[in-house]
């Protein structure tokens, strides 16, 4: 069974930072073609904040990280990684890590094509 376990999550002021990080098992990380991280605000569909190839050459983001955020891999540990920086309250939401086994290209930023999911972790951004 695939197991993904965000952690970072908390709460911080305006402008703040945080760094997630989605712990994956070997099979599930080695089968993935593309792993993304996903958000979902308080009464707000989900929506793709980041995404990755494996090999961690390529990425894409969504409009409104405006280059605040930096998607990576570590792929010695199996670990998924989003750093958030500049962070304002419109970014509070829980945050998911997912992998996806689908050869599409560029990494998308369609929760569909993802196939594991982990539980999420909370990001809380006061003003």
């Amino acid at each position: 069974q695939a197991q993904l376990v965000e952690s970072g999550g908390g709460d911080v002021q305006t402008g703040g930072s945080l760094r997630l990080s989605c712990a994956i098992d070997a099979h599930t990380y080695n089968s993935a073609y593309y792993m993304g991280w996903f958000r979902q605000g308080p009464g707000k569909q989900r929506e793709g904040v980041a995404a990755i190839a494996t090999d961690g050459g390529r990425t894409t983001y969504g409009e409104f990280v405006k280059g605040r955020f930096a998607v990576s891999v570590d792929n010695t540990n199996n670990t998924l990684y989003l750093q958030m920086d500049s962070l304002v309250p419109e970014d509070t939401a829980m945050y998911y890590c997912a992998t996806g086994v689908a050869k599409i290209w560029p990494p998308p930023l369609r929760s569909p094509v993802y196939y594991y999911w982990g539980q999420g972790t909370q990001v809380t951004v006061s003003s």
